[in-house]
């Protein structure tokens, strides 16, 4: 039993299609910002869609350009793929270049783009299956040390801080891996499971086998999924926090967001709400969780005041607090140093 390996061809189109929200965009953003030098371009279905600042390219130029995969960088929610893809996936998969998803829907389940696949030799790679197999949850406990970002939302940084950790950890000299649990971070790390494809019962299994035993000063940094408030995604929030066994934890948050993306009723919870809630709930599996850190995306507040805003933070609740693609995340490594 193994966690999903992928084996992509290089260099990528990252398929925008028309959305023109980033939050909606995260995969493209994803793969653009931590694997840049794997990305030929960017393929836009309007001018209004979000820009990952990569150079336009048709399916031609694509081709033409040598792109050996396109992948699918929008995240819809409910993860369908639109009537108005078809056209330029089937035509990309044509010109024999693989097409990469991680949408709930099959790209093999599409008839037109099986077709098209074979006509140009292409694959279709759905990033989003889980291994088969897989066990529930023991809940023994296992060597190693493991740290996940959870969040007040979903899309605000919870990847981006488990790698901006690995980066940063491993600068230090610290035995630290990246384990990634949705699809964006699997393309980045070419493993992984898709912890939102798992069946209920499986979740923490899954959780384990994304996690498993090591050596003792090793360190897991565990990509988060939704949030243990999210009205839609707490369920797979809860059955990973079970399953990680976190030594440690970072409350991710976007910094002016008051309201649950896309669910406008819910009020986003505050930073000390989910570290009461995270600690109540994992400490079933770890009694000792700690939270070790605030990382906040500060994207929507002036850079002359982002230093106040962080500061206030981290004196509300003690805790280091950073934007980790702005100051880093040394000051959470060296709380982790302390509390763990």
């Amino acid at each position: 039993m193994s966690t999903l390996s992928l084996k992509l061809r290089t260099p990528y189109l990252i398929f925008v299609g028309d959305e023109s929200r980033t939050t909606y965009a995260k995969t493209g953003k994803g793969v653009a910002d931590w694997r840049p030098e794997l990305c030929a371009g960017q393929l836009r279905l309007s001018d209004d869609a979000a820009d990952l600042d990569l150079p336009d390219m048709s399916v031609a130029t694509a081709a033409e350009a040598g792109v050996g995969s396109l992948i699918v960088g929008t995240a819809l929610v409910g993860g369908s793929v639109p009537d108005s893809w078809l056209h330029t996936l089937c035509d990309a998969a044509a010109a024999g270049i693989d097409i990469v998803g991680g949408l709930h829907t099959r790209l093999d389940s599409i008839a037109v783009l099986r077709d098209a696949a074979a006509a140009g030799g292409s694959r279709l790679i759905d990033v989003r299956v889980p291994p088969t197999d897989l066990p529930v949850a023991s809940g023994i406990k296992r060597s190693g040390k493991r740290l996940l970002t959870v969040g007040t939302d979903c899309a605000l940084g919870k990847k981006y801080t488990a790698l901006q950790l690995e980066r940063d950890m491993r600068a230090q000299g610290f035995d630290a891996d990246f384990r990634a649990s949705g699809q964006t971070g699997i393309m980045i790390a070419g493993t992984g499971v898709p912890i939102d494809c798992v069946v209920a019962d499986f979740i923490s299994g899954a959780a384990e086998l994304l996690s498993p035993a090591n050596e003792p000063e090793h360190w897991d940094l565990i990509e988060g999924q939704g949030g243990i408030f999210h009205p839609g995604y707490a369920a797979v929030s809860h059955g990973l926090l079970i399953g990680s066994q976190a030594d440690a934890f970072v409350v991710c948050h976007a910094a002016g967001r008051s309201h649950v993306e896309g669910w406008e009723d819910y009020a986003v919870p505050s930073i000390g709400e989910v570290i009461e809630r995270t600690i109540a709930i994992g400490s079933l599996t770890n009694p000792n969780i700690r939270c070790v850190g605030i990382s906040v995306n500060t994207l929507s507040i002036d850079e002359e005041q982002r230093a106040a805003y962080l500061a206030k933070l981290a004196a509300k609740y003690s805790l280091p607090c950073v934007d980790p693609m702005i100051t880093g995340t040394n000051a959470i490594i060296e709380e982790l140093k302390i509390r763990t």
